[in-house]
């Protein structure tokens, strides 16, 4: 049997997707750490314990932030590609993909399975994961707590573009003496504003589908979709939507 494996090394987190002709064998997740070399080599690890050894009848692809580190991919594509191709896959019909992941937020519209325009963020990570897991750590909580919090908060202005002004202006409300659930509440806001203003500059066509890993919180996609003023679809896949494009560019190049 022909199995056909995607990776997509993110900066944060690494996300694996091994198709065969019946569907996914196989997906799992593990974080990028310090080294993109390091984690190409433990995932042929994975890969290999769970019987799916990198061999000839695999045909690997990789993107993502570290998809240059994994030397025995068949070919490295980018991640506009893939999260377009893995995003249009789990949704069945043309879209604008949200994607929210560790250090870059993209906005990318799919016609007939293909990315056809994109937008990115800038350089900043302020309207990004990484700026929730910094102010999450700051404010002594996980992600998860902090999306709890929030939901039970009203949001502080945190106005800045800058991640460590943005911090500094979290320790101010801090010393201030702020409730913590406002202080997160303001955090999220403040992510949420920046994502929706990206949106704003990319002409969306279609259905809106959220993918990367804060696709899970619920808090998150609710308010997103209050500030779009348009409902925001998700799949339990959806941090998976890189890696599943890779799958299935692998699979199209071997036919």
């Amino acid at each position: 049997m022909s199995y056909y494996t995607g990776i997509d090394i993110g900066s944060t987190a690494s996300k694996v997707v091994v198709l065969s002709g019946s569907g996914i064998e196989d997906r799992f997740v593990l974080p990028t750490g310090w080294s993109s070399k390091e984690t190409a080599r433990e995932i042929a690890r994975r890969l290999e314990a769970g019987g799916h050894p990198v061999g000839k009848n695999m045909k690997i692809v990789a993107t993502g932030y570290g998809r240059v580190a994994v030397d025995y991919a068949d070919k490295t594509v980018t991640e506009i590609t893939c999260h377009g191709r893995g995003g249009w896959h789990l949704l069945g019909r043309d879209c604008t993909i949200i994607d929210i992941g560790g250090q870059d937020t993209k906005v990318i519209t799919v016609e007939q399975g293909m990315p056809t325009s994109f937008l990115m963020n800038d350089k900043c990570s302020a309207g990004t994961g990484k700026f929730l897991e910094i102010m999450a750590n700051r404010l002594g909580v996980d992600l998860a707590e902090l999306f709890t919090l929030a939901e039970a908060g009203t949001p502080l202005a945190i106005s800045s573009m800058c991640t460590v002004f943005a911090e500094s202006e979290v320790i101010s409300h801090i010393g201030a003496g702020e409730r913590r659930e406002d202080i997160a509440a303001g955090v999220v806001d403040s992510v949420v504003s920046k994502v929706a203003g990206l949106c704003a500059r990319h002409t969306m066509a279609g259905e809106l589908l959220l993918t990367g890993g804060l696709c899970d919180s619920a808090y998150l996609v609710d308010r997103l979709s209050e500030k779009l003023r348009r409902p925001i679809h998700t799949h339990p896949l959806g941090r998976y939507a890189g890696a599943l494009g890779a799958a299935l560019t692998a699979r199209d190049k071997s036919r």
